[in-house]
C-alpha cells in the first residue's frame, strides 16, 4: 500500500517503522526536520518538510494516488482538516486521524462524510486508558488483550514459583481446570519463544500467553499462578490527559490519589474527580511519597508526560513498598531495560496504540490487531470467508491447515454480527446495549480437530511478526468466489 503519515512524533515514528517493515510504501511529513532526519536515516521511506494541512504539501508527499492517510500529528484541529483535504480534493480511499480531545469523540458526528470524512478516529490516551484498566482489573497479568468486543481475552503472566503448573507438562492444565475452556497460545523463555505442545514444561520465569472467553480468565490466571489480591488503592503520578482518564473509570471502585505538580492542572482536576484525591508535589520527590503512605498502595502507576520522571517515580514507589508499578516509557530500548528490572510493567505507549491503526493495512478481513513483545509478535482476529472450495481455511480441521511456523489459532467466534453491523455495535457493546446476536455468539476454544466454518473470528497468535503476510494470505478467497 501507498500510504501518507502526517506527523513524525512517537506515534508517527512507530507506526511508520512497523509498515515500512512490511513493504508498504511510505512519506511522513512533518514541520520538524530534527524529526524526520532520523526516520529517513534509518527507514526505506521518504519524508517531506511542511505543514501537514496544506494541499501543496500533501501533493508534494503523494495524497494523489495514496491508498490511505493516517493523520497522527499533535493537533487534532490540523489531523482533522487533512482528513476533509484528503476526500475533497485527493479522493484518498481510507483516512485514519489521531483525535485526543474528548469533545471531539462524543460528537461522532463530526467524523461524517458529510463534514470532516474521518473513516476511523484513534485516542492514544482513551487506548492507554483501557490497557491500564486491565492490568488493574486482573493484577496478576502483565498483558490482557480483548478479542470479538470482548468475548475473548488473551492475557499474558509470568509463570512463578509456587504456581500449580510449574515443572507440569501443559497437557495436565485440561485436569486442573476440567470444567473451563483455555489454551495456550505461546510461551517466552528469556526473550526466545517456544512453541507450545502437549508435552511442554512450564518454568518458572516464563510468560505464558493464553487464550479463553472472557469470563474464564480469573480462574485460569489462578491456575498459573496464584492471584494477587485485588487492587483498592491506587496512586497515579501525573495528572495529565491519561492520569486524568484513568482516575475517572477507577474513582468509583477504588481509593485513587493523583500528584500533579502544575497548581493549575490540580485545580482542573478537583474540579471534575470528586472522589479522588489531589496532591500537588512533585512525583520523585520522596518524602511526599512516604508522607502519602506509598507502601500501602496496590498500584503505583507513573503516567507523566516524562519518560525519566515516570521510571524514577515507579523505581522509588517500588523500593518504598508499593506492591505493583506501572511506568509509561517512550523509548523502546528504556523498556526492554526497565521491564522486571524494578518496574513490574513497562508500557510504551506507541506500541500499545499501533494495533488500532495495523488493523486497517492488513490484508483480508482484519478485524483486530494487537501488537505483543515490542512488536516482534502480533495476534490477530481475522475473518474467514469463502468454503470449502475457495479457501484455505473454511471447511477444514485445525490440523489440515498449513499455518506458518510458530502461528496458533487459539479460538473462533462463531455466530457475530457482519462486520458493517459488527462495527456499528461496538458503541453500542460499550453502552451495555448489546445486540441479541452479539450475545448469542459461541466462543470455541481450538482443538487440532476443530472445523472452521465461514464467517468463522479466528484469533491467531504470530510469534514473528514476518509470518503475517503467510497468515493473511491463508484467509483470501480464490477470484472465482468474489
Amino acid at each position: 500500500m501507498k500510504i501518507v503519515i502526517l506527523g513524525a512524533g512517537r506515534v508517527g515514528s512507530t507506526v511508520a517503522e512497523s509498515l515500512v517493515s512490511e513493504s508498504n510504501d511510505i512519506t511522513v511529513v512533518d514541520q520538524a526536520r530534527s524529526s524526520l532526519t532520523p526516520l529517513q536515516e534509518r527507514l526505506d521511506l521518504r519524508t517531506v518538510i511542511g505543514s501537514a494541512s496544506h494541499p501543496n504539501v500533501m501533493i508534494q508527499a503523494g495524497m494523489e494516488d495514496a491508498d490511505m492517510m493516517l493523520a497522527l500529528t499533535g493537533s487534532d484541529e490540523t489531523n482533522l482538516v487533512a482528513c476533509k483535504l484528503a476526500a475533497s480534493l485527493f479522493n484518498t480511499p481510507t483516512r485514519i486521524a489521531r483525535i485526543r480531545t474528548t469533545d471531539y469523540l462524543d460528537h461522532p458526528d463530526i467524523f461524517s462524510k458529510e463534514n470532516f470524512c474521518v473513516d476511523f478516529a484513534i485516542c492514544p490516551e482513551r487506548i492507554l486508558t483501557q490497557y491500564i484498566e486491565k492490568l488493574i482489573e486482573f493484577p496478576g497479568a502483565l498483558q490482557v488483550l480483548d478479542f470479538a468486543s470482548g468475548k475473548v481475552s488473551l492475557v499474558a503472566v509470568k509463570a512463578v514459583r509456587g504456581g500449580p503448573l510449574i515443572g507440569r507438562h501443559l497437557k495436565e492444565l485440561r485436569q486442573h481446570v476440567p470444567n473451563l475452556e483455555t489454551r495456550v497460545a505461546a510461551i517466552f523463555r528469556h526473550n526466545h519463544s517456544i512453541i507450545p505442545e502437549g508435552s511442554t514444561i512450564v518454568e518458572e520465569g516464563d510468560e505464558v500467553f493464553f487464550i479463553a472467553s472472557s469470563r474464564d480468565i480469573r480462574a485460569v490466571m489462578n491456575e498459573l499462578r496464584r492471584m494477587d489480591k485485588p487492587v483498592r488503592r491506587v496512586m497515579i503520578a501525573g495528572g495529565g490527559r491519561i492520569g486524568r482518564r484513568l482516575a475517572e473509570v477507577l474513582q468509583q471502585s477504588h481509593q485513587v490519589r493523583i500528584i500533579e505538580r502544575d497548581i493549575k492542572v490540580c485545580e482542573s482536576l478537583t474540579q471534575s474527580l470528586h472522589n479522588v484525591l489531589i496532591l500537588h508535589g512533585d512525583v520523585t520527590d520522596e518524602e511526599l511519597l512516604e508522607s502519602e503512605n506509598i507502601s500501602e498502595m496496590d498500584i503505583f502507576c507513573a503516567l507523566t508526560d516524562s519518560e525519566e520522571n515516570n521510571i524514577m517515580a515507579a523505581l522509588m514507589a517500588k523500593r518504598k513498598g508499593a506492591r505493583k508499578v506501572i511506568a509509561l516509557i517512550n523509548r523502546s530500548i528504556y523498556v526492554d531495560l526497565m521491564q522486571g528490572s524494578g518496574i513490574d510493567i513497562a508500557i510504551s505507549p506507541a506500541q500499545v496504540t499501533i494495533g488500532s491503526l495495523l488493523a486497517y493495512v492488513r490484508q483480508g478481513d482484519v478485524a483486530v490487531v494487537h501488537s505483543l513483545r515490542r512488536g516482534a509478535a502480533e495476534a490477530l482476529e481475522l475473518v474467514a470467508h469463502g468454503d470449502a472450495s475457495s479457501s484455505r481455511i473454511v471447511g477444514r480441521k485445525i490440523e489440515e491447515i498449513k499455518l506458518p511456523r510458530g502461528t496458533t489459532i487459539g479460538a473462533i467466534v462463531r455466530g457475530l454480527p457482519p462486520r458493517d453491523v459488527y462495527h456499528q455495535k461496538l458503541s453500542e457493546i460499550e453502552e451495555n446495549s448489546v445486540s441479541d446476536q452479539w450475545n448469542q455468539a459461541t466462543v470455541i476454544i481450538t482443538h487440532h480437530d476443530t472445523v472452521i466454518e465461514q464467517d468463522d473470528h479466528v484469533i491467531l497468535f504470530v510469534v514473528n511478526k514476518k509470518m503475517v503476510r503467510q497468515v493473511e494470505k491463508l484467509f483470501q478467497v480464490n477470484v472465482g468466489f468474489l
